[in-house]
């Protein structure tokens, strides 16, 4: 039942766990065995096995199958992240990079083993078809959508260009089910949703760190002053952004902080993996010699902020909160973070493949590791005013198999049954935690980061630190109940 439900956890809209990616794409044979011996023997054993298998195994087995999967076996055996990426997966990489895809152009989660559309991408096939929030897709062509996972369920989406694909769609507000057949297209992703929410307030969210992710912002950020100059406060959202490209943390963190001051600093084996990185063009901006940032309000570097975060908020997203809460930017406002402190760098190795190799684990710019441990919010918010519903049950960085160790603070492994955990469990079946529309009315997490803002009482929680060691892995909720108090804040001071 545990391992279910953090799945769900994981899997959230769709996105895999996200990265901080370094995309350098150069070849891998420079780095190899620098300063060491090839191990003969071990090379000689798996030369043996590949032999024994070839001759006598129970049917044939192509070279190519074999070869493929172990050097698949090899990577992933590192950490949870490392991974040899096929030709698919490394396209796909690149598309989601480069906020580029191939399918309908739908925001989706999982809703009774159906997928519902959280949203249609704005002219998209899926928009130009009449798609709505809250459709569920019961078939994919003839393929019943119970049994699949959301995972199995979005690939089937995605395809060639021209393609088609027929869904069967449940609506509420309809008796029969509707068929609709939708061309694939190009999808260009807006990784940035921005609006003002009520008069003075303007909430900016960032679903992913892409690579057109910093313009983006900036465009929505000067619409957002254009329609109201006079801006007192402002959200930034990050709740369940997995990750995604390491200069696009790098020019979000810059827009709000003083220029030239570092933003985050990594450390591995290589020379090159040791370096701080800072709040200038040249570490954000990539080729372009413009600076997207160049135009943003000047007001944009003082006014009042809250960023807001949940479990799965990770990787990029860690490095822009840990940034903005080292130099007390902003007020970190959610449930904390999943903890996810380490850089992948993309190595190609052939035309179509390459290896996503953790290289590297990153520092917040007062030297925190967030690695298993993520950043633990300056009020503890949970998602709705009864509780955290589904987010309670995620997997963090900490729970995966062979992650990395934290290596500025002795991690505290968790119990393996959590009763507090059991508890939340059972409370969000019985509320059949519904997906979130981040930004709508019944946002609470963000309503209570307004009521910061105008320094009005929010409803915080006395919540568990994942890895604060303390007496049977708990803390203030000895009792396993969640303690809500109403904190009054003053904005003026942040």
């Amino acid at each position: 039942m545990g391992s279910k439900f953090k799945n769900f956890g994981l899997i959230g809209l769709g996105m895999v766990a996200g990265v901080a990616v370094s995309m350098q794409f150069s070849a891998v044979a420079q780095k190899a065995t620098t300063g060491s011996s090839l191990p003969v023997e071990e090379l000689r054993q798996l030369a043996d096995v590949f032999g024994l298998i070839k001759s006598d195994y129970v049917e044939p087995v192509e070279d190519n199958k074999l070869l493929t999967e172990a050097i698949s076996g090899m990577v992933a055996s590192l950490d949870p992240h490392s991974a040899y990426l096929d030709k698919k997966s490394f396209k796909e990489l690149k598309e989601g990079t480069q906020g580029k895809f191939v399918g309908l152009g739908i925001e989706v989660g999982m809703e009774d083993g159906y997928v519902k559309i959280i949203s249609p991408i704005e002219d998209s096939p899926a928009y130009r078809a009449g798609l709505k929030p809250g459709d569920l897709i019961t078939r994919l062509d003839s393929q019943p959508v119970k049994g699949l996972t959301l995972d199995e369920a979005v690939k089937r989406m995605r395809g060639e260009p021209n393609t088609k694909i027929t869904l069967t769609i449940a609506r509420k507000s309809e008796d029969k089910p509707i068929v609709v057949t939708i061309t694939r297209e190009l999808i260009k992703q807006q990784s940035v949703k921005a609006k003002i929410v009520e008069p003075g307030y303007a909430w900016v969210r960032i679903a992913q760190f892409q690579e057109p992710t910093v313009e983006d912002m900036a465009k929505k950020i000067q619409t957002l002053y254009a329609q109201d100059p006079a801006i007192k406060g402002l959200v930034l959202d990050l709740r369940n952004d997995p990750g995604g490209v390491l200069p696009g943390a790098i020019g979000v963190s810059a827009a709000f902080l003083p220029k030239d001051v570092p933003v985050v600093s990594t450390n591995g084996q290589l020379p090159d993996s040791k370096a701080t990185f800072y709040a200038r063009r040249e570490y954000y901006s990539g080729r372009t010699l413009s600076d997207p940032l160049a135009k943003l309000p000047e007001a944009i570097k003082n006014v009042p902020m809250v960023v807001l975060i949940n479990t799965g908020s990770a990787s990029a997203s860690e490095i822009v909160a840990g940034a903005l809460q080292d130099y007390k930017r902003a007020t970190i406002l959610g449930t904390q973070s999943f903890g996810k402190g380490s850089v992948q760098t993309i190595r190609q190795i052939s035309a179509d493949t390459a290896v996503k190799l953790t290289t590297a684990r990153y520092y917040t710019p007062n030297g925190r590791s967030i690695q298993a441990k993520g950043i633990v919010p300056d009020l503890n918010v949970e998602e709705t005013a009864d509780g955290d519903g589904f987010n309670g049950l995620r997997a963090r960085e900490a729970d995966l198999q062979k992650h990395l160790s934290n290596d500025k603070e002795k991690e505290v492994a968790r119990p393996k049954v959590d009763e507090v955990e059991e508890e939340q469990r059972l409370i969000a079946l019985a509320k059949k935690s519904k997906p979130l529309e981040y930004g709508g009315a019944e946002d609470f997490q963000l309503a209570q980061a307004l009521n910061h803002l105008k320094g009005l009482p929010v409803k915080i929680t006395e919540a568990k630190v994942v890895d604060k060691e303390t007496k049977d892995g708990k803390d203030a909720d000895k009792a396993g109940k969640a303690d809500k108090t109403e904190h009054k804040t003053d904005s003026k001071k942040k």
